[in-house]
């Protein structure tokens, strides 16, 4: 559970933008390079499901973990956009909750 903390963290909160509270990762970022930045971010995004899996969570936790890097992975391939949307669509904290929340009722 550690390592998904961490690669949810550094996707979607590792920085804080200057004279705000609001942080992004490298998700947003990742998604500025054309084509190649959005699959990325997307491969490493499915290590916190792939995590889930093996912690075997139930299948429709799964299916709303991939529907979320779905979403990310397709609204952030649009040009320019695409990045504010991945700054704030936060996929990878939403699966690590969805994860958290399936361990503390088990």
């Amino acid at each position: 559970m550690q390592r998904v903390r961490k690669v949810s963290h550094l996707l979607d909160e590792a920085f804080r933008i200057p004279g705000t509270d609001f942080r992004v990762g490298l998700d947003p970022i990742l998604g500025l390079l054309p084509v190649g930045g959005d699959l990325a971010s997307a491969l490493i995004s499915l290590y916190i499901a792939f995590e889930a899996y093996r912690m075997e969570v139930p299948r429709h936790v799964l299916a709303r973990m991939l529907t979320n890097v779905a979403i990310d992975t397709f609204g952030g391939s649009v040009p320019v956009l695409g990045s504010i949307f991945d700054a704030t669509w936060k996929a990878n904290r939403k699966n690590r909750s969805l994860l958290e929340r399936h361990i503390d009722r088990y």
